[in-house]
């Protein structure tokens, strides 16, 4: 695997990465919800400043981050990639390049937590609604 610029040619893929990946683990997310989150993640996509995709060994794109401002605003990745070091390749690639400090996650997707404090992030806040305003809880960490 190996991680290098994503095209605006691509972002197309990176968001049906970011649907496939939450469909894995947010099952919490309705469909009504994804509805409206996905016009809002394939324009995110595009102003993200920092970004960086993972690819896989014929170049074809099966993960991505973006940091905004230090924080980590999106890490998603190819369900069937997971568990092969290809998440912790992104985050390291997000604190390494692009100084990333922070990550706010979804306190119903267990998984992320467990992945982010085990990469060594600190809880240090709680928010009861996302930033649309729904009622999944945001736990916001730093490392």
């Amino acid at each position: 695997m190996e991680i290098g610029v994503v095209e605006a040619g691509e972002f197309g893929r990176a968001a049906e990465l970011w649907e496939a990946s939450v469909r894995a683990t947010h099952d919490f997310v309705t469909e009504t919800d994804l509805d409206v989150f996905r016009p809002l993640v394939r324009e995110a996509i595009a102003g993200i400043p920092q970004l960086a995709g993972l690819r896989d060994e014929v170049g074809y794109l099966i993960g991505f981050v973006g940091v905004a401002e230090g924080n980590v605003e999106m890490l998603f990745l190819d369900p069937a990639y997971r568990g092969r070091g290809g998440g912790t390749l992104l985050l390291d690639h997000a604190c390494k390049e692009f100084a990333a400090t922070a990550v706010d996650v979804n306190e119903q997707n267990a998984q992320a937590v467990g992945f982010y404090e085990q990469y060594g992030f600190t809880l240090v806040g709680r928010s009861e609604r996302d930033s649309t305003n729904k009622p999944y809880p945001i736990l916001h960490y730093t490392l």
